[in-house]
């Protein structure tokens, strides 16, 4: 089933299949951090990023989001539509943490009054830049329209997940998605969701994501592992 490979990237390798508008997502073992300046194979890693994201995309299909997850082939691979990526990282923040904390001199952990929708441009070159609505429009990555629907979709998939995650006893802090096009120009949630593109902290605010390997906090697989076990639960 699996063909020619279309795209190698950090986390994923993307293959072709006999089918033009459906492709293949298979699960790297490799953590990378600052834009790839920090990279190291961490065994199990892909399995259990391809596990979590696979569950949380059948959720959010089931739940009335449209994305691009079809079904989980392997424990490191799974079939996707084939879109077309809208060069744009959408960041959500329930809670300062991170880049933002660093930015506005604030301490991780508060609670924002409302959740913040943040752009990137997703252009590794320029170490991919915060951008807003104006710039957007201005590099023609979206429309005034497609604008409101990606941010729109994105405030309704935090409000799905907080509330899941909150069930098995972990706080969603932020989280970056990925938005492509199908062949019909229809936009789906696309990429993955997984403890590499968000932050997760238990109740006791240790880490359970990607800023375990970024801060040299312990084990990733270790968290990966409890995260997945906890998921399960909500099936």
């Amino acid at each position: 089933m699996k063909q020619s490979l279309l795209y190698s990237g950090k986390a994923k390798d993307i293959y072709a299949t006999e089918e033009d508008e459906v492709i293949i997502s298979c699960y790297k073992d490799q953590a990378t951090a600052f834009n790839g300046l920090k990279k190291e194979e961490v065994v199990g890693k892909g399995r259990l990023n391809n596990q979590i994201s696979s569950l949380i995309f059948d959720k959010l299909n089931r739940a009335g989001i449209a994305t691009h997850f079809l079904e989980k082939l392997s424990d490191t691979e799974q079939l996707n539509k084939k879109v077309a990526i809208i060069p744009l990282e959408v960041v959500l923040r329930n809670y300062t943490a991170g880049s933002f904390s660093k930015r506005f001199g604030v301490a991780e952990g508060i609670a924002l009054a409302q959740p913040i929708v943040e752009f990137y441009y997703k252009k590794d070159e320029l170490d991919d830049p915060f951008i807003n609505d104006e710039h957007v429009a201005f590099l023609n990555l979206a429309t005034t329209e497609e604008i409101a629907y990606i941010k729109e979709e994105t405030r309704k998939i935090n409000r799905l997940l907080t509330a899941w995650f909150s069930d098995i006893g972990l706080t969603l802090i932020d989280f970056k998605l990925e938005f492509g096009k199908d062949k019909d120009g229809k936009i789906l949630l696309a990429d993955e969701f997984s403890p590499d593109n968000c932050r997760l902290w238990d109740a006791d605010g240790n880490h359970m994501d990607k800023d375990v390997f970024r801060r040299g906090l312990g084990e990733m697989t270790d968290v990966y592992q409890v995260v997945w076990e906890k998921l399960q639960e909500l099936d």
